[in-house]
């Protein structure tokens, strides 16, 4: 029996482990960082919280005897994937991570490439503009250094608290989102700018193509550096992968 621990918090780790969960010679934890008060159920064991740092999931690793850590979590959680990188190797666990490709700008959008949330705020410029923050509840605080603009604020999670600015709206949904229905959303509130992270991927690739279609200028944030590790960008590479190193299963139970 292999003992694997999958990093996760996105839709690729819980296909990943419905995959990997079918095999009788595998013990799978799914681990969740915990920013999301209510998420998707997973289908598999799940632990919720934060290990203390490389040197917390090093212990981790050794104290539950862990064969495989895969990082499957968000190509913007590059302290997460340092973390796991420094623990697999203090450990002397072998490592893999699942990284979806970013997206590429198309013939007709207005791309203003970012290096991260400050700079976003400046991009959007002083004088009052109508933005879309199509970005985690933790990253949207910074924009209060733009009080000037009104502010489209989607999230899973209340933002609490509220910005310090005198003009904003929030929603509360869960992707993925059709690009009909983000066309609708951005005309509706008039927005003239969308401010988003490259997250890659088909749930939220919507207010992208909206906002191409409609002739709105997106703010992007160009992706952090991640750990030199092996690598996947699809469930099927990963878990392929996955399964040249665990070896034939003689009952995979399907």
């Amino acid at each position: 029996m292999k003992r694997i621990l999958i990093l996760g918090g996105t839709t690729e780790a819980r296909q990943l482990a419905g995959k990997l969960a079918v095999r009788p010679d595998v013990s799978l934890t799914l681990s969740l960082a915990g920013r999301t008060e209510s998420p998707v159920a997973q289908g598999v064991p799940t632990r919720v919280g934060g290990f203390g740092g490389a040197d917390g999931l090093a212990a981790y690793l050794r104290q539950n005897q862990i064969d495989l850590l895969i990082d499957a979590t968000h190509p913007y959680a590059a302290q997460i994937s340092a973390n796991a990188a420094e623990a697999a190797h203090g450990a002397g666990v072998p490592i893999i991570a699942l990284w979806r490709p970013g997206w590429e700008p198309a013939e007709g959008d207005r791309w203003t490439l970012v290096d991260g949330v400050t700079d976003a705020v400046t991009a959007l410029g002083s004088a009052p503009r109508r933005v879309f923050l199509a970005l985690g509840r933790q990253e949207v605080a910074a924009f209060e250094a733009a009080p000037q603009h009104h502010y489209l604020i989607r999230s899973v999670d209340p933002v609490e608290p509220r910005l310090a600015v005198p003009d904003a709206t929030y929603l509360l949904a869960r992707g993925p989102f059709r690009e009909a229905d983000e066309q609708a959303l951005l005309r509706d509130h008039h927005i003239d700018v969308v401010v988003s992270k490259n997250s890659g991927g088909e749930a939220t690739y919507g207010k992208i193509a909206a906002a191409r279609a409609l002739g709105i200028e997106v703010v992007m944030i160009r992706r952090p550096a991640l750990p030199d590790v092996t690598s996947a960008e699809t469930v099927e590479a990963l878990a392929a992968m996955v399964n040249h190193f665990l070896g034939p299963a003689a009952d995979r139970g399907v």
